[in-house]
């Protein structure tokens, strides 16, 4: 056996919790013709993640695969290019990049250069890592589902979360007063991070606030729309962007929420949007020019090794994540 072409790398071999999750020796890939190989250094896990381990809810299994997910979990990645196909324009061997991939979980994975943007020279591996989906989301959410304009109150709704974590900090960077909602634990680090108030979703309801809020950008999506608009400008906007999080009773629940609340906004003032991001490469660079800057700097909640990968989902479980939990290769 040759050994030189096999790696390391998460397999899911059913839907389930993270006991399902194997480390495996498989065959290293070779890159397509619009394609590059990376040597991972740094991944990180999103509820997408968890989504597709999961195979919740349930019809998401007849394009996932009906017994176990057809593709290896892991989409955010951080590495350093071994190899590129004949048609890739914009990278080489030898360059630092991050971005998306299919199973990043792993110590090399392909990705379309399409995918991918120069990771800064001043960002960790495990800094760029905790970008992609979560960073494209808030970026995408803000700015163009929002609308976000500079002096707008903005509010965001899970404020120390994966997404959460960017959204306070590129809305600031944009130029928006922020006010963030997280529980009493999280409440020093959303302030650090740039918002301009907190507010503790324990000891208040930010929706009888009193307050008026041009944006709320809600990955939560635990208040109906109702509610939120007694805190909404007359022309305010909620972007709705956190369905993919909840399992069962609760998926119902926020669906439901945000159904109802994409029927009201047709006949108000106030609006409601369903978001969902869109991989673009010049997006991807436009977080990578604000890591550099150092007006974004990804919260890391724990950084794990590739082995301990079922811990890592655990801890994504649970939901009590501040930022993102980012794996690095043993």
């Amino acid at each position: 056996m040759d050994y030189s072409r096999l790696m390391k790398t998460i397999v899911c071999h059913r839907y389930g919790a993270p006991e399902a999750l194997r480390l495996e020796d498989v065959d290293k890939p070779s890159p397509g013709e619009s394609e590059v190989l990376i040597q991972v250094r740094a991944a990180s896990l999103n509820a997408y993640d968890w989504g597709l381990m999961r195979g919740r809810p349930p019809i998401t299994r007849l394009f996932l695969g009906l017994r176990k997910p057809k593709t290896r979990p892991g989409r955010d990645v951080a590495g350093r290019v071994e190899s590129v196909g004949g048609s890739v324009t914009q990278f080489k061997p030898g360059d630092d990049v991050f971005g998306l991939c299919r199973g990043s979980l792993a110590e090399y994975a392909c990705a379309s250069e399409s995918w991918l943007a120069a990771k800064p020279a001043n960002v960790s591996f495990e800094e760029a890592a905790a970008v992609s989906l979560a960073g494209l989301t808030a970026l995408q959410g803000l700015r163009d589902a929002g609308r976000i304009q500079p002096g707008q109150r903005v509010l965001i709704n899970g404020a120390a979360g994966g997404v959460g974590t960017f959204a306070v900090q590129i809305a600031k960077s944009l130029g928006a007063d922020v006010t963030g909602v997280c529980s009493t634990r999280n409440v020093e680090m959303v302030g650090s991070i740039g918002a301009d108030r907190v507010v503790d979703y324990t000891r208040a309801d930010f929706t009888r606030s009193g307050q008026r809020y041009d944006l709320i950008f809600d990955l939560v999506l635990n208040h109906s729309f109702s509610a939120c608009r007694r805190v909404l400008s007359p022309r305010g906007i909620l972007v709705a962007a956190g369905v993919g999080g909840a399992d069962g009773r609760e998926f119902g629940r926020r669906l439901g929420r945000m159904l109802t609340g994409l029927v009201i906004s047709r006949f108000a003032s106030q609006r409601m949007v369903f978001f969902v991001a869109r991989l673009k490469q010049e997006d991807l660079v436009t977080l990578g020019g604000l890591l550099e800057a150092k007006k974004v700097t990804p919260v890391i909640d724990s950084r794990l090794r590739l082995s301990e990968t079922s811990e890592a989902f655990r801890r994504l479980a649970a939901g009590h994540a501040r930022g993102k939990i980012v794996v690095t290769m043993d």
